[in-house]
């Protein structure tokens, strides 16, 4: 049986995922993400992988690094994939733009501390 991924490993899913987003995005304002489909899945997908791994992250770990509203990601995660008929671009492109960058920056500071 494999050994389930740590806490650790689900943080770098993390980085991964928003470095691939804030990749596809670079050079791209909100009407041309709005009109672009396949941006639009790929930054979807890759948002639900960072709610999959926040979700995944053990309790004890997000109870230690409550700092992180961890709630907001995992729910945004359940919205992209149980509300799909929910999904407003303003929404995504607002988290793209405003929530991202500070998520990456608190996700290395605990890799930092705990490394």
């Amino acid at each position: 049986m494999r050994e389930k991924p740590k806490d650790e490993s689900r943080l770098l899913h993390m980085i991964e995922a928003i470095d691939n987003i804030m990749e596809f995005t670079q050079d791209v304002d909100s009407e041309s993400y709005k009109k672009n489909k396949v941006l639009r899945f790929a930054v979807i997908k890759n948002l639900e992988i960072i709610g999959e791994a926040a979700y995944l992250l053990t309790k004890e770990f997000r109870e230690a690094h409550s700092e992180v509203e961890w709630h907001v990601i995992i729910g945004m995660r359940h919205v992209l994939v149980h509300g799909y008929y929910r999904i407003r671009d303003e929404i995504v492109w607002a988290t793209i733009t405003q929530e991202l960058q500070p998520l990456k920056k608190q996700v290395m500071q605990i890799l930092e501390s705990n490394g």
